[in-house]
């Protein structure tokens, strides 16, 4: 492609093709020459609003907060009444084992079920705790979905970016996660154990008879 601009004062350098915008093309001065390029797309920073601090007097914990906190607890208590009925049945093969199925009892669907509600509240009361901060002048709160990965991760996210805009303050929640997660660990290790030498009393006196 040769064709001219006559009386053009166009420096060389690269231009859009005028036989195809989607490349540019080499302008030597006088005429184009066969030198042809892709397009580049020129990109633009994208600048996000700073995180400025908040007044000493805004508020930075609500009840929704502390619900996301505190609601593991319940699936603690809900474990509590999960006693499982150990039953001991020989198979076909002349071995005897625990029935599997004997841990199937209400308090385990009541677990389960009790599992989901709170993975399902802790999603909303993160969106509605979300909501209140941005209301209360945080800029760019930390994303409730979040939440859906889980309620941990949304709770240090939050107490971070919090921590940032409200100094020495918005850290609680992590310290009562930590401490609701030892309990947790705690009360589950005690009931296993129980749980493990009630299946064992059961196995041996099944053996025993």
């Amino acid at each position: 492609m040769t064709q001219s601009m006559p009386g053009s004062t166009t420096p060389p350098g690269w231009y859009p093709d005028p036989s195809d915008p989607r490349f540019v093309r080499w302008w030597d001065g006088h005429a184009w020459t066969a030198n042809q390029a892709p397009q580049q797309v020129q990109y633009r920073p994208v600048f996000k609003a700073p995180r400025t601090r908040i007044s000493d007097q805004t508020p930075v914990y609500n009840p929704f907060i502390w619900a996301i906190t505190l609601m593991p607890l319940v699936s603690v208590l809900f474990m509590l009444t999960w006693q499982p009925e150990f039953r001991v049945i020989t198979t076909r093969q002349g071995v005897t084992t625990v029935d599997p199925f004997s841990i199937y009892t209400p308090g385990y669907f009541l677990l389960m079920a009790s599992s989901l509600v709170i993975y399902g509240l802790s999603v909303f009361f993160a969106y509605l705790d979300y909501q209140r901060l941005a209301r209360s002048g945080v800029v760019r709160p930390f994303h409730w979905a979040w939440t859906f990965l889980s309620a941990p991760v949304y709770v240090i996210g939050r107490s971070v970016i919090v921590n940032k805009v409200a100094p020495k303050r918005g850290l609680l929640p992590v310290w009562i996660t930590i401490g609701v997660f030892v309990v947790s660990m705690v009360v589950a290790g005690i009931w296993t154990s129980n749980m493990m030498q009630s299946m064992m009393s059961s196995f041996g006196s099944s053996i025993s008879t």
